[in-house]
């Protein structure tokens, strides 16, 4: 009954003259059921809106005649007549299954399925269509949200508690809405200027505002590094015949065209691929829409399921993005969740008057006061109606964040979240906010706290950290870091205060001042983290860390310029003292083939245990990433790097005679270095570094040029550092050196075309690095090993080629975040 009376109001709306100024309504199936994200066009234009979860949508429209296309994939397109006058007006679409002919298909026993000769066509006119609309100007309307099915009751041993007062499993965790001009120019120039953004439950909140139209003209669609890092390969791409089958489903005709009806299917599992539905015009060969998905055995990461529906309409040079949603859903860590990222494109102007200043280096610029709109505003110009349970979470949300302002409740949430935990204390560490002042202080771990090494005996090193935000954004902000060492072997206190302060309305710039006595590794960049070298001293007999104490102070800056450009510059005083081992070291297991070794880098030719000395240095800097693109919010600009190499060099002058300075020296270096997206071939990483000493008349060992090795089965930082050079081994003070770290991230490539083994969905990654010194002194060495193991694990196997014939090999170890250090 309820479709039957469906289609008769249907029917009489579609041929009554109504006279309106907004147009409502709501577009149902057969059925009776709602049909999200419907899109309503004028005919003929590119203007229109589109239908929320519930199926409703409004439409504005100045006085006249209009006939409105109603359009969801995978069902009939209907067309309604109606006039605009001064009078609202609703009316009903009911749109039935598409229906698909296959007259006159016949598909014989071994032959082709038509489907192929459609796909062809299509591929053949592929870089047309991409290429078709060359420059545009649009309205795009963003909608995302994010909802959880079910949580689990505790994570990493804290209760879940969103401090929503709902104790129900499902619910709203992320609603933003975004109205942004959204313009293009030939050469893949783009700008997207935000008008107006709002987040439920943040008001001072930035939403999902950056549009991805996604092109399946594009050989490789790429949905983000975190999903694939190859991206994933379009059904039409060149070559998509050797990875989809395609099956002819019948045609349909819409406004006298005819569309063919192609399911596509994946040839292997494991490939980066999709699977569903793509329509394509007839004789033009362009597509209509599509409903695409991809599960996780297509090399997905973090997401289950992710679908994409597309929706194109004729325009005057071509056809248009009309409405694009996506919807994705996973579980991860007993967080399951699902959503829908919905962009509807509206008021496309195919001939833009562009300027000079149009495509400057900020490519997205959120407007003054964009997300400070009040909710009459929205009511007025959003093009897609919220869901009553949207209107609920914001209504809900926007309440929760005023009573979370007022100082009662932030008393009282601070005095319930700043409890001392005994996993805290010992293993993760605690931070007591205070929110109403912005103020924060943190305590490290006592697994943190406590080392050991050769020199001091058991080590209580405690750093403790106060910081302050003066605005909300953190841009301004001070951060204070005192610091407490005790040697229990060789009885002495050092201590230091570190103080830094950011600030900046339009780049970021930070100052930071310490000073006091501390400990240092001979190579100040720490090549060895302190829990590593106890270990290895505690139960390998090897103290790699080599110390000295120093009183000193450091003062440096950092900061943007534009245009790519970081400057930074620092001065430190140093008064050196040297260490000396414990007589009586304590070890947990002896090691017969293995002896503790003098302090200081005896590996270094001439070397000589420290001497008490001075030294005062000086130094400057860059960072440059040419053509830099940025983001710009109302108070600031971020930098989100380009397509280009970064490109970083410093000088260092060791100044003598100053504060009785003993040191007289001038080091260099400049670096090049790149991340190269190869879409379906992986991922190459390159660093290249030349450098040396301009003079060094007077040098001591902790000014040599030091590198990060590496002595332990637990890898340093890849691009950074060579995996089985011992530490010292190649300091020095050579006029010049050079280095390169090359690194191939396969990202399932090969990996994936074996059988059993791609199940596993890990990947292979290999490289080179290689050291060169004026002196004909070298080191070589080349890996291969695999990553992604349980998302986090990486394993290698190297081999080392050192000067003099010396050859070595060995396994590193890491997980993510677990590396032995190392700042070069």
């Amino acid at each position: 009954m309820k479709h039957y009376l469906l289609a008769i109001i249907s029917t009489i709306l579609s041929v009554v003259t109504v006279y309106a100024s907004n147009v409502k309504g709501q577009v149902f199936d057969e059925k009776g059921n709602p049909l999200q994200f419907a899109s309503v066009v004028v005919k003929g234009t590119t203007k229109g809106t589109t239908a929320n979860q519930l199926g409703k949508f409004t439409l504005e429209l100045g006085a006249g005649t209009y006939t409105l296309v109603c359009q969801h994939v995978g069902y009939q397109a209907k067309e309604q007549v109606i006039k605009v006058g001064k009078e609202d007006i609703e009316i009903i679409f009911t749109l039935s299954e598409q229906s698909y002919d296959l007259k006159g298909v016949e598909v014989k026993a071994g032959g082709e399925d038509p489907a192929y000769g459609i796909i062809r066509k299509a591929i053949e006119k592929r870089s047309f269509y991409r290429d078709e609309i060359k420059r545009f100007e649009t309205e795009v309307y963003i909608k995302g949200q994010l909802q959880l099915r079910d949580f689990p009751k505790k994570f990493l041993g804290q209760t879940v508690d969103f401090e929503d007062g709902d104790s129900s499993k499902r619910k709203m965790i992320f609603l933003s809405e975004t109205l942004a001009k959204y313009s293009v120019e030939e050469g893949n120039k783009s700008k997207v200027e935000v008008l107006s953004t709002r987040v439920s439950g943040q008001s001072d909140g930035f939403g999902f505002s950056s549009p991805q139209v996604i092109s399946f003209y594009d050989n490789n669609i790429s949905l983000g590094s975190g999903l694939n890092p190859r991206g994933f390969i379009s059904p039409i791409a060149q070559g998509a015949l050797n990875y989809y089958k395609y099956k002819f489903e019948g045609s349909f005709y819409e406004n006298g065209i005819e569309i063919s009806k192609i399911k596509v299917i994946p040839r292997r599992k494991y490939e980066p691929l999709f699977s569903g539905y793509i329509n394509i015009v007839e004789d033009q060969w362009r597509i209509h829409s599509l409903q695409l998905s991809l599960l996780k055995e297509q090399q997905m990461q973090f997401l289950d399921t992710l679908i994409i529906e597309q929706l194109y309409v004729p325009a005057t040079k071509g056809w248009v993005v009309k409405s694009q949603v996506i919807y994705p859903s996973g579980k991860i860590l007993g967080f399951e969740f699902f959503g829908s990222f919905v962009q509807v494109y509206d008021k496309y102007n195919l001939n833009p008057s562009f300027t000079k200043k149009t495509f400057d280096n900020t490519v997205l610029k959120f407007a003054d006061s964009s997300n400070k709109r009040p909710k009459a505003f929205w009511d007025t110009i959003r093009p897609l109606e919220l869901s009553e349970e949207e209107m609920r979470d914001y209504k809900k949300k926007d309440s929760l964040e005023q009573v979370q302002k007022d100082p009662k409740y932030l008393d009282s949430l601070d005095k319930r979240i700043n409890k001392v935990r005994l996993t805290g204390l010992l293993l993760t560490g605690e931070t007591f906010i205070k929110r109403k002042s912005r103020e924060s202080f943190s305590i490290p771990p006592v697994f943190d706290m406590i080392n050991y090494n050769l020199v001091e005996g058991w080590v209580f090193n405690a750093a403790f950290t106060y910081s302050k935000r003066f605005t909300e954004n953190g841009r301004r902000a001070l951060v204070v870091e005192p610091v407490v060492r005790y040697g229990t072997g060789n009885s002495r206190l050092n201590g230091y205060l570190r103080t830094s302060y950011s600030y900046g309305k339009k780049y970021a710039n930070n100052i930071s001042f310490s000073a006091g006595s501390r400990v240092f590794q001979f190579n100040n960049g720490n090549p060895i983290l302190p829990r590593i070298n106890s270990y290895y001293t505690l139960l390998e007999n090897q103290n790699f860390a080599k110390l000295y104490e120093a009183g000193f102070f450091r003062g440096s800056y950092s900061g943007g310029v534009g245009k790519g450009v970081t400057m930074n510059g620092f001065i430190e005083y140093q008064d050196r003292r040297p260490l000396t081992n414990l007589t009586n070291p304590k070890v947990w297991r002896t090691r017969a083939n293995k002896s503790f070794t003098e302090n200081y880098p005896v590996e270094i030719p001439g070397a000589a245990p420290l001497s008490q000395h001075q030294a005062l240095s000086v130094g400057v800097g860059f960072n440059w990433q040419p053509a830099a693109k940025y983001i710009e919010y109302p108070e600031r600009k971020v930098n989100i790097g380009s397509k280009y190499p970064t490109i970083s060099g410093n000088l260092t002058l060791g100044l003598p005679d100053i504060l009785g300075s003993d040191v007289s020296y001038a080091r260099w270096r400049l670096r090049v270095s790149d991340n190269l997206n190869l879409k379906l071939a992986g991922r190459f990483n390159y660093r290249i570094t030349i450098g040396g000493f301009l003079n060094s008349d007077q040098v001591f060992l902790p000014d040599y040029q030091h590198f990060l090795g590496n002595q332990t089965s637990f890898a340093s930082s890849y691009l950074n550092s060579f995996q089985l050079l011992p530490y010292y081994t190649m300091s020095n003070t050579d006029k010049f050196y050079s280095t390169a770290h090359v690194e191939y991230h396969l990202n399932g490539f090969l990996t994936n075309k074996i059988p059993g083994f791609k199940r596993l969905n890990w990947f292979i990654v290999t490289g080179a690095n290689t050291l060169q010194l004026s002196s004909n002194r070298y080191y070589r060495e080349v890996f291969i090993g695999l990553e992604n193991i349980f998302k986090i694990i990486r394993i290698d196997w190297i081999q080392g080629y050192q000067s003099g014939g010396i050859r070595m090999n060995g396994i590193r170890f890491s997980t993510s975040g677990l590396l032995t250090g190392g700042d070069e």
